[in-house]
């Protein structure tokens, strides 16, 4: 089989110029094309060159649909807007899109979930092994440890120019936790404490978000008993990681029936 062609949307940003040279890296994949915003100055530009892998021949673009045409799948960490919009040209082309985008609405889920009757979609709130990984263990660790006696908190720190909370990797641990306990996360779910609380209410999941400097990701899950307090914790050190994931969640999706999936069906995990 050929080489998978895949897009990058949002190709000069930090995150589009990492997924470039991990394409490029890796066997069996190769950039097929690179989207930039309207206006952005690096239209035109070489996406190779711009991520300082050298000339690709591939310009950057922002019509992406001439580029979806031509690819295999689709690398997307932008916007909850653009992830939308983009899955529907997925699903116009019959393409795999992987959507690592953080933030999106009930709405916005059901619209790609919409699309991905047509297309074959992977959307995870975190695209690193080690995360899907922590979640597995997270759901057991709730479900052995009872709401009557152990309280979960999920902290996570990210750099000052993230721009939502919590992050998504803490919402996919708060729905494991959640999914541990048999309940509902969003009627669970406290976010924010200021003021006179009052005591805590058994069986809520809280988070915490904490950001500043050049964090690239810390995300804790507590589960606090009397006396005693089991904490999993992950520190991403690279953004490469995520990148990584992501390419091998594309290779993954090459081929499969169109539907939405995870990287827990990826990592072979959905079922543990």
């Amino acid at each position: 089989m050929s080489d998978m062609g895949l897009v990058v949307v949002g190709a000069a940003g930090r995150m589009g110029q990492t997924l470039i040279r991990t394409v490029q890296a890796m066997d069996g994949a190769r950039v097929a094309g690179a989207i930039e915003r309207a206006g952005s100055p690096f239209l035109g530009r070489d996406a190779g060159e711009i991520a300082g892998v050298g000339p690709l021949g591939v310009p950057v673009t922002d019509d992406p649909l001439p580029a979806f045409a031509k690819a295999d799948g689709v690398l997307d960490f932008s916007v909850p807007a653009a992830s939308v919009e983009f899955a529907g040209y997925a699903a116009q082309a019959r393409i795999v899109h992987v959507i690592g985008t953080t933030g999106c609405s009930v709405d916005d889920d059901a619209k790609i979930a919409a699309a991905a009757r047509h297309a074959t979609i992977v959307k995870s709130g975190n695209m690193s092994l080690g995360v899907n990984l922590l979640a597995v263990l997270v759901r057991e660790a709730a479900a052995a440890l009872g709401a009557d006696d152990f309280d979960i908190e999920v902290l996570e720190m990210h750099h000052r120019n993230k721009v939502d909370a919590p992050s998504g990797t803490a919402l996919l641990l708060g729905e494991a936790a959640a999914e541990g306990r048999e309940i509902a996360l969003a009627e669970k779910s406290v976010r924010v404490r200021d003021g006179h609380t009052g005591a805590r209410e058994t069986g809520t999941i809280g988070f915490a978000s904490l950001r500043g400097g050049s964090v690239v990701g810390e995300h804790s899950v507590i589960l606090a008993g009397t006396g005693e307090r089991v904490v999993l914790s992950h520190q991403a050190e690279d953004r490469g990681i995520f990148a990584r994931g992501a390419v091998k969640a594309a290779l993954w999706a090459r081929g499969r029936k169109p539907g939405l999936y995870s990287m827990l069906d990826v990592l072979g995990l959905s079922g543990q």
